[in-house]
Order: structure tokens, then sequence, then C-alpha cells
């Protein structure tokens, strides 16, 4: 294995982009690492200059990658070499991540992994194509770990914002997220509501673009963020003040905004939530037929 330096980034940035989208989650972390935004990351493949698989994993060096929710990412198109990676190479140590505390998630593409740690047992998400399940469920049983199936999801991508469509008054009314949002956007988040999701959320809000629609006192009703593996999330409207339009505005103005600023624009759809599915296919957002995301559900006894 190899871990890559700032140089080296670059160019697995340029191998990623040519296997778009299926690469997206991991594409996704390389393009913010080299653009500057602060991490708490290494990035680690198989071989160097050409590689089958890459994974973004926290830097076990960095002081600061406590303070954040942990976050593997994995991207193969070498299903056996993945194996090898997870197993004889140790390229991820289970053991560290299962001694850390608090909540932690990491989502994939291909294969990103997301560990979910609670308290009388470890518990971690992992999504990935579905293809490699029965090689994951048999490195869990290998390691005495539950797996079971969470979740499918949609990885919908928009190459560019031609169908978008353009937008009146509403417009006018959107602004950007402040550090004094965090709070409330932390409250609402499905996977936050805690000091660490407060801090992810204050990383997001701070260093990525945001959108957001406020009332008369300057306070967030509706708002969309971009994870720090550039994908579009964490979209929400308060309950009072749905069924006016300001997800479909603030979307249409993310994805204008990101793409003029050369950023990927894609996001993931539970396969449940039908309601968003329609709302970004609306604005010209797709999906590879060929590619299937699923997050599995591991658990281990303490």
């Amino acid at each position: 294995m190899r871990i890559l330096n700032s140089d080296e980034l670059k160019h697995a940035e340029i191998t990623l982009y040519a296997h778009l989208p299926k690469s997206l989650k991991v594409y996704g972390f390389v393009f913010a690492l080299n653009r500057g935004k602060p991490h708490t990351l290494e990035v680690v493949v198989d071989s160097w200059p050409v590689f089958t698989t890459i994974i973004v994993r926290p830097d076990p060096n960095n002081g600061r990658a406590k303070d954040f929710m942990k976050k593997v990412t994995l991207y193969t198109t070498n299903e056996e070499v993945l194996k090898r990676m997870l197993t004889v190479e140790n390229a991820i140590d289970w053991s560290t991540y299962f001694l850390v505390g608090g909540i932690t998630f990491l989502y994939l593409t291909k294969v990103t992994l997301h560990i979910n740690f609670t308290f009388g047992h470890f518990k971690f998400i992992l999504g990935c194509d579905v293809r490699h399940a029965p090689m994951l469920k048999e490195i869990a049983a290998s390691r005495d770990v539950l797996m079971k199936g969470y979740t499918l999801v949609h990885l919908m991508t928009l190459p560019e914002p031609n169908h978008v469509p353009e937008l009146s008054d509403l417009e006018l009314k959107v602004s950007v997220l402040n550090e004094s949002h965090a709070d409330v956007v932390n409250k609402t988040w499905k996977f936050g509501g805690d000091e660490k999701g407060y801090q992810n959320i204050l990383n997001l809000i701070t260093h990525f673009p945001t959108c957001c629609i406020t009332d008369e006192n300057n306070q967030p009703v509706s708002w969309v963020l971009l994870y720090n593996y550039c994908a579009l999330g964490i979209l929400y409207t308060q309950p009072e003040h749905r069924g006016k339009g300001y997800a479909k505005a603030l979307v249409t103005i993310m994805a204008k905004k990101l793409y003029s600023q050369g950023y990927p624009v894609y996001c993931f759809i539970e396969e449940c939530n039908q309601l968003s599915y329609k709302l970004f296919e609306s604005l010209g957002f797709t999906e590879d037929p060929s590619y299937r995301a699923a997050w599995y559900e591991f658990i281990t006894p303490v």
C-alpha cells in the first residue's frame, strides 16, 4: 500500500474522474482535499501510479480526528485486491475504530464505509455496490460481526444544469448559512443532535458551499449543505414552511453554484424517499441504472 502525497492526489483525482459516476464518493473527497479543504484524512492505494483500489481513511497522526465523525471510503475495480487490503494488509484498522467513542458514519460509493459507534456494542454502517455484499459478509463473519441489510440508495448526478429551471422572487430570498445557524441544523439532522454532529455541521458551514432561506429574525427555515465528500445533503425545511417551493429553489441555486465552481453535482437518496427522488429528478438529476448502492449494518458485541 502507498499513502498518497499532495502531488499524487492530483493525479488520483484525474484517474477517478474517468470512473465517474461510480467513483463519485471517493472522487468527492479527493476533490475537496486538492482544493485545500480542512481534513483529518489520508488516502492510500494498492499500487502506484496505476491503482485498482483507493481508500480514504482517518489519519492516525492527526490530533483533530477525534473531533469529527470517522469516515472511511473505498472505491475499487478489483474486488480481490480490495479483499486483500481489508484482510491481509489491514488497510482498515477495525479494532482502532471500534475503540473510538461517540458516533461515526462512513458513506460509500462502490465500496464506502460508514461506522456508527454506540455504547453496549460496536455498531457501524457500510454502504457499497451490492455486488460486494458476499465478500463483505465473509469478512464480517471471520470477525464475529453481524451483518444485515440497512437501506438501498440512489446515486443521482447532474452532469450540467441545462434543465434546472429559472427562479423568480424566491431566488432573492436565498442566502448562506453562518456559524450561528449550526445548532439549528444539527438538531434536525438525521445523524446529528450531539456534539460531534455539531462539529461536523460547523465544519461544513465554514468550509463548504451552503444555501438557505431565513425568516425575519435571520433564522434558517430551509437549507441545503454539501458534505465533505462534495455531495448535496442535509436538505431540510421546517414543517411550518413546507409547500412553498423552498427545497426546489435551494437545490436549483446550489447546483448552479457548484457547477460554476467546478464541483461534481450529485447526491445519495434513500430508495424509500420517493419525495426527494422526484424533486431531484424534476431538476434534471439522473442515475446510472447499472449501479446499485446499498448500506449494510454491522454490529459487534463488546
